[in-house]
């Protein structure tokens, strides 16, 4: 089972100073009062935080400068990225770093996955359950990761939900959630509330249409191909502006539907 991403990092007040003038920064990092430059006084950085959270992405950038600033060594910087795995710690699950002697220019590119959905894992026989959120890569992160992206205006919309039992969240799982949800049109995506797993691995997925909802039944199997049909049924209903109450795709070659409501 992939493990959550860490919600603990450190906020250093110089962070803070840095990161709040803008996401791209160009910085010129000079001896601090008590510390001594090994190399040079000139060292400037550029860093790009992408999509990720400012503060967490932004003390990891602090965090690899210092690195560089001691050794001069870009595979120290590597090295503590991995040995302290700092792309969980800060969220970050792609960084590109750089140096030009000529420029004395460190660059730093990061960036963080795309939140999906909130997945809330029932225990088997109970009403507990635990959250996390699925991202674009098919990770687990905390739930601080979304706290952190709306916060920043960097999320503007609620993350629908997947709700399964505690057994079922396999890797395997994770990836074919992933992929559906991933591959959907952004109106269809727009529309989706909830996706249930059961304890058979029938898939069920609850769609919000201008208010009126729609359970869409997918059964076990062959998601990617019923996807595709939904859309289309959607896209159909909508210019009739009628919405199915229930479409039942359980069955590859047959499509059920059940209207209740109009809009």
């Amino acid at each position: 089972m992939t493990f959550f991403k860490s919600k603990k990092f450190i906020i250093s007040a110089l962070v803070v100073a840095i990161l709040v003038v803008t996401n791209i920064v160009t910085s010129s990092l000079g001896p601090t009062s008590g510390e001594a430059n090994k190399f040079s006084d000139e060292l400037s950085y550029r860093s790009n935080l992408g999509k990720c959270p400012t503060r967490p992405a932004g003390t990891m950038a602090l965090q690899a400068v210092k690195t560089f600033e001691q050794s001069h060594s870009l595979r120290d910087v590597k090295m503590k990225i991995v040995n302290e795995k700092w792309s969980d710690k800060y969220f970050v699950s792609d960084y590109k770093i750089s140096y030009d002697p000529f420029s004395k220019v460190l660059d730093l590119n990061f960036n963080c996955p795309e939140p999906l959905m909130k997945v809330q894992i029932y225990k088997n026989g109970s009403a507990d359950s635990y959250e996390a959120i699925l991202v674009d890569n098919g990770q687990l992160y905390d739930p601080t990761y979304e706290a952190l992206l709306k916060a920043e205006k960097k999320l503007t919309h609620d993350l629908p939900y997947l709700a399964l039992p505690v057994g079922e969240m396999e890797d395997k799982v994770q990836s074919d959630v992933t992929s559906l949800v991933k591959e959907m049109r952004p109106g269809l995506r727009a529309k989706l509330s909830e996706v249930i797993l059961n304890d058979n691995k029938e898939l069920t997925i609850i769609l919000s249409v201008n208010g009126h909802p729609s359970s869409v039944f997918l059964g076990p199997d062959e998601w990617g191909e019923k996807m595709g049909k939904l859309d289309k049924i959607v896209s159909y209903m909508e210019l009739k502006e009628k919405i199915p109450a229930i479409i039942n795709l359980t069955n590859s070659k047959k499509v059920v539907v059940k209207f209740k409501d109009k809009f």
